[in-house]
């Protein structure tokens, strides 16, 4: 795996991020993977869940993680996927926990950003 994300969109928190969303993503296999920094600085990761009763996007996902821990708010988001764009249910969920102008960075499997989106 190599990290070619660009120093001047990211950075070193939000690298780490990446390298988080990435790691969900590939444990399982999943379609995405994402991670966000709460207002504290702690991190979060977790890959999308499809089962036959449940189905979570990797942000939706990852902001129940933090909510179940204690999170007030977040700093930043990043989605790893394939092809598409962040999914409105996960930017949502990004604002319901984070408020107004959360960045929501997509990434690809290989670590190049290609697209932000703000809540």
């Amino acid at each position: 795996m190599t990290d070619s994300i660009d120093s001047t969109a990211f950075g070193a928190e939000d690298a780490k991020l990446v390298i988080l969303a990435r790691g969900a993503r590939g444990r399982i296999s999943a379609a995405e993977g994402a991670a966000v920094r709460d207002d504290t600085g702690r991190t979060y990761a977790s890959a999308s869940v499809s089962l036959p009763s449940l189905r979570l996007s990797a942000l939706q996902a990852v902001v129940a993680q933090a909510a179940a821990a204690g999170a007030r708010g977040l700093e930043a988001a990043v989605l790893v996927v394939d092809k598409g764009s962040a999914d409105a249910e996960g930017v949502s969920a990004v604002r319901d926990l984070g408020g107004a102008g959360v960045p929501v960075h997509l990434v690809s499997a290989g670590g190049t950003v290609t697209g932000a989106t703000r809540t």
